[in-house]
């Protein structure tokens, strides 16, 4: 039996066309994975969650190979490089690993994270703001905070911080509609943000970027769903893409839709060493 026979074969037609393009054309493909329970597997205590071992180095071996690999988590970013121990590590120098489900990104060839960029309506939205809150007569003490990508307003420094947050409400809510953004009220604060920030756009966002020809996402849980429909919108736009699932009795949702299910983080593990055989 050959290396890439001894892979898992995928059990649906996308699946198998995505599998085929990557052994095929590894430099142009991009493989992207989840941390808590793909790579490392769920613990008790969050900040004791590591790599299965052998995961990193199967993630290296490939990452001479391919495009670029990724980590999509909703973890801060930071926290995902420490403890996964993904800096410096020979192979790994394409990459990046998007944390707070893509509203932060590190990137490897840098060692910096950085905030994306924030999208064109919340930039239009932030130019409007203190005229809103000017027509508002918003209290003194009332004001704003750039979050790059995304903004809040803020009214605890105001001298009765609940009637100032009930005065701008109303027009900050407008204007929120007025760009399809989001608005996350908090104690003495409206944040306004885009709709749909999810490891789905991150994903997305992580193909354009590479400029990937076929995709390949590992994940377990239902954050991960996000980012199995933007396979699904790439493969229906003619990429193709693999779905892996990191299988559990906790969640079944991804197995239902995966095209390889394995078990759990030592099954991602062999995976991902199997596939770095067959492209050795």
């Amino acid at each position: 039996m050959s290396e890439a026979e001894a892979l898992p074969q995928p059990r649906t037609m996308a699946g198998r066309q995505g599998l085929a393009a990557l052994l095929a054309d590894p430099a142009s493909a991009l493989l992207a994975t989840d941390f808590d329970g793909t790579l490392a597997p769920i613990v008790e205590d969050p900040a004791d969650a590591r790599p299965y071992p052998g995961a990193v180095d199967a993630l290296a071996r490939l990452g001479r190979r391919l495009a670029a690999v990724a980590i999509v988590t909703g973890r801060p970013a930071a926290q995902a490089v420490e403890y996964g121990g993904f800096a410096h590590v020979p192979g790994l120098e394409r990459l990046m690993v998007f944390g707070h489900y893509g509203l932060e990104r590190w990137d490897a060839a840098t060692g910096l994270i950085v905030a994306l960029d924030a999208a064109p309506a919340v930039t239009a939205a932030l130019e409007e703001i203190g005229g809103v809150l000017e027509a508002a007569d918003a209290y003194d003490g009332t004001w704003v905070e750039d979050k790059s990508a995304s903004f809040a307003v803020h009214t605890r420094r105001t001298a009765d911080p609940a009637a100032a947050l009930d005065a701008v409400r109303d027009p900050v809510e407008a204007l929120a509609r007025r760009h399809g953004l989001h608005v996350e009220p908090g104690r003495y604060v409206l944040e306004l943000r885009p709709p749909g920030i999810s490891k789905g756009s991150a994903l997305a966002g992580a193909v354009a970027a590479y400029d990937a020809r076929s995709v390949v996402f590992a994940g377990d849980d239902l954050g991960d769903l996000a980012a199995y429909d933007a396979v699904d919108r790439l493969r229906a736009d003619g990429m193709p893409g693999l779905l892996i699932c990191s299988g559990s009795a906790e969640t079944t949702q991804l197995a239902a839709r995966a095209d390889i299910v394995v078990d759990g983080p030592p099954g991602v593990t062999a995976f991902l060493t199997a596939l770095a055989d067959a492209l050795s």
